[in-house]
């Protein structure tokens, strides 16, 4: 199979397309930490309206407990074990 072209960028630096790269285990962490802030903005807004969607607010406090779970497994994996 073809690769993707590769593009120059400065002295001996070549580029690859971002979109076609695999995300490091931090570059993930960094993204779930983003989403479950953003989770938690959404929610906060939810509680200033006095008739507020109970089942939305539900679900998205769901997915932030999802997300905190795999934010607290790829800590896991990133941290060694020091008892090991």
């Amino acid at each position: 199979m073809n690769e993707p072209p590769r593009i120059p960028f400065g002295r001996g630096h070549v580029e690859t397309d971002a979109a076609n790269e695999e995300p490091t285990p931090a570059m993930r962490l960094m993204e779930l930490m983003a989403r479950h802030r953003a989770l938690d903005e959404k929610i906060e807004e939810l509680y200033e309206f006095p008739y507020k969607n109970q089942i939305l607010l539900q679900r998205l406090k769901k997915e932030k407990l999802r997300l905190k779970d795999a934010i607290e497994h790829l800590k896991d994996d990133l941290i060694p074990d020091l008892n090991a």
